[in-house]
């Protein structure tokens, strides 16, 4: 049984500047999750996980806490239809 799933997800708040991406990247190479992570000109953080169920929605709950200097105010999300990443890497 496959239990992989992807989730684009957008996070809002003092989310730029203060180490996001890189922290995102450190969390996911720790649980395993592939895809991407970048900023937005609007000032949000975009993102892109895939992994088991469990690995995916532990990587989103970490999204409300973020780096240490972040101030989340919202997180966002959608399921999408499986895509293959076979890392996790910072966009510019």
């Amino acid at each position: 049984m496959n239990d992989r799933i992807v989730y684009q997800v957008w996070i809002s708040g003092k989310v730029q500047g203060v180490g996001y991406r890189y922290a995102t990247q450190r969390m996911a190479q720790k649980l395993g999750v592939t895809g991407w992570v970048q900023n937005l000109p609007d000032g949000r953080v975009e993102a892109m996980f895939a992994g088991s169920r469990a690995q995916v929605e532990a990587m989103i709950q970490w999204c409300y806490q973020g780096s240490r200097e972040a101030e989340v105010e919202k997180v966002e999300f959608i399921p999408l239809p499986d895509r293959v990443f076979y890392k996790f890497e910072i966009r510019r």
